[in-house]
């Protein structure tokens, strides 16, 4: 069967990512890129691949079930990555209905129209749908996430998302559609829309503004480099066994005021500024509600079973990911202009 593969999302952070990467190492599938252009997803990401034979966009909404069946019909759709999502904490906190309706709705209608689109052999098809480390809520000191843990989600977003991996893994338990769920730490790299913190504050030092920094900077996240991400997303895309779950970080803890610190240092160093100048900038502001103190990933299970790694460290991903700012300060400008600074003003005022 010719694969024709379906990304949500794919012109927002990771989604483009993993466009490029399958665009450009499967010429014989057929790639086709979902996703509604919201503030995050920005075409501009996929321009060195637009005029790909193999890729064609798509701009739909997947709340709306009337279209999105129309696409598994019109395009033969064989399978699915399924990416597309309202991500932000903070947004989520302003605004939970969005998060509810995209993620929980939006994965309903996939499914439901996967569903209809396979009925006559499901065994010829993959639904992958990425999820987050969020769902498990907050450890103490010590431990890591495994497939295992309870979820215990605590803000909007990662409720949304629990919602989502439940009907997802429900579909397969109840009408054997063939799922797989991936479940990430925070990614970091080029193109992440700059309300996430490592571009954040990229962008900030770049314009020796204040840099922001929840409570007293002490929760501690995993980071993984996005290729590192989708490396691992097309691996169990294509031999992982349906009803499988698989963790995927970067065994790379650091709490937020840590990171801030490496990145102060690392854009003096690139900018040629007095050490030490940037750090200058680091202002503590009010911490968000149900802040999780603290996300580690074990990946144990992909990497003994499948042999995936993160190919690098952190540090050397942090230069790269200043590297690609530093010389695409154009789609900075772009992508920070107009409503971003009404939402940076809102949700980092002091």
């Amino acid at each position: 069967m010719d694969k024709r593969l379906l990304v949500t999302g794919g012109a927002g952070f990771i989604g483009s990512h993993l466009v490029r990467r399958l665009v450009q190492q499967y010429p014989d599938y057929k790639i086709y890129n979902l996703d509604l252009l919201t503030y995050a997803g920005n075409l501009e990401n996929l321009s060195d691949i637009e005029h790909f034979g193999n890729y064609h966009f798509i701009r739909a909404d997947i709340t709306d079930f009337i279209k999105v069946a129309e696409v598994f019909n019109n395009f033969g759709i064989t399978d699915v990555i399924h990416l597309a999502a309202e991500s932000h904490v903070d947004r989520s906190i302003s605004d939970p209905t969005a998060f509810m309706k995209t993620n929980i709705l939006g994965t309903m209608n996939l499914l439901l129209a996967a569903r209809e689109a396979w009925k006559s052999d499901y065994s010829a098809h993959r639904f992958y749908h990425i999820s987050t480390d969020e769902v498990y809520g907050s450890l103490g000191p010590e431990g890591a996430f495994t497939e295992h843990t309870a979820y215990d989600p605590r803000s909007p977003y990662s409720a949304s998302k629990a919602g989502s991996d439940h009907m997802v893994r429900a579909f397969f338990h109840t009408y054997g559609l063939p799922v797989i769920v991936s479940n990430c730490s925070n990614n970091y790299g080029p193109n992440q829309f700059p309300e996430k913190l490592i571009p954040l504050i990229i962008n900030n030092i770049l314009h020796q503004r204040e840099l922001p920094v929840y409570g007293q900077g002490l929760n501690v996240r995993d980071w993984l480099w996005v290729k590192d991400h989708v490396s691992a997303i097309d691996l169990l895309f294509h031999q992982a066994k349906p009803g499988q779950t698989y963790n995927i970080g970067g065994r790379c803890e650091k709490t937020n005021i840590e990171l801030v610190g490496m990145l102060c240092d690392l854009m003096d160093q690139k900018l040629n500024r007095t050490p030490g100048s940037s750090r200058q900038l680091i202002r503590y502001v009010k911490d968000r509600p149900g802040h999780d103190l603290r996300y580690a990933i074990d990946s144990g299970k992909i990497e003994n079973e499948l042999g995936w790694k993160p190919s690098i460290g952190l540090e050397e991903g942090l230069v790269a990911t200043i590297d690609w700012y530093l010389s695409h300060q154009d789609w900075l400008k772009n992508v920070t202009s107009g409503s971003y600074m009404d939402y940076y003003k809102k949700h980092y005022s002091k």
